[in-house]
């Protein structure tokens, strides 16, 4: 991802024209993506469950560990994987746009056409953000609660009892309240990298014979234009995220699905095609 980032400072002339849009635009893109679901929900509901699945292995994993402390990071994280797993709702998105056909299968198309490599380009720059996020949030832990949480004797070898004293080391002690707010900083800077590089990055790749590069850059134009606007979905995105881990992750096989529908159309609305 490091080189594509370097990349985007080059010159813009190149790259699509990007237009303004207003808040009118993102109310339409979610509206228009919850209809994409709704029409599609039955065919593709394997995919949503996909990320209540993870969450549950992620809590299998850290909670069985020395690893509880990355337990809210990976779940979160896994947002940042969002766009790559996306790709599919964007092509299908896109075929229910032309009036072509638009079953299931065509959920795979991205992975076996022209798109497949800028698309393996663009993941694996999502998987290493994700990986640094990994290494950041647990830095931070070492950094605020160091050895004096070591999972050792004050630790019960239940699951339960480990959440619970993990749970009030973090909201009872200055400790605590420094992981919350540092980690969250570290969290929003990572969420805002991956908006930038990829809010037009996947689905325009979908879209256009273009290359990983190209993508990227147009969407951090697309940011940069429309500043305001990209923040305030930035934020719905993760005021539906945070509603979908509600109860247990399940509503995120609803919430996925409807936000990578509606970040095609946010993608119609932003760039000309």
């Amino acid at each position: 991802m490091s080189a594509i980032v370097a990349e985007a400072t080059s010159t813009d002339a190149d790259l699509p024209e990007v237009r303004r849009i207003g808040s009118d635009d993102l109310r339409w893109a979610l509206a228009e993506g919850w209809k994409d679901f709704t029409a599609k929900r039955g065919d593709l509901i394997f995919a949503g469950l996909l990320y209540p699945v993870i969450c549950f292995l992620a809590a299998i994993v850290t909670f069985n560990a020395p690893l509880l402390p990355l337990f809210f990071p990976l779940v979160a994280g896994i947002s940042i994987a969002g766009p790559a797993v996306a790709s599919g709702f964007y092509e299908l998105a896109r075929r229910r746009e032309e009036g072509a056909d638009e079953s299931w299968w065509h959920f795979f198309d991205p992975l076996r056409g022209r798109s497949r490599t800028p698309l393996l380009t663009l993941t694996v720059g999502l998987l290493a953000l994700f990986a640094g996020w990994l290494i950041v949030a647990y830095a931070i832990y070492g950094a605020t609660f160091g050895a004096q949480t070591a999972y050792g004797a004050s630790f019960a070898t239940q699951a339960g009892a480990r959440i619970a004293d993990f749970a009030n080391q973090l909201f009872t002690t200055r400790e605590g309240w420094a992981l919350i707010v540092f980690g969250n900083l570290a969290g929003g800077l990572f969420a805002v990298v991956t908006l930038v590089c990829a809010v037009v990055a996947f689905p325009m790749v979908v879209d256009k014979p273009v290359d990983a590069g190209v993508a990227v850059r147009t969407s951090w134009k697309a940011v940069r234009e429309n500043p305001r606007e990209m923040f305030g979905w930035g934020v719905r995105v993760a005021l539906l995220l945070l509603v979908g881990l509600i109860p247990f992750a399940i509503g995120l096989a609803v919430v996925l699905p409807w936000l990578g529908y509606a970040t095609w159309h946010l993608y119609t609305r932003l760039v000309v095609r």
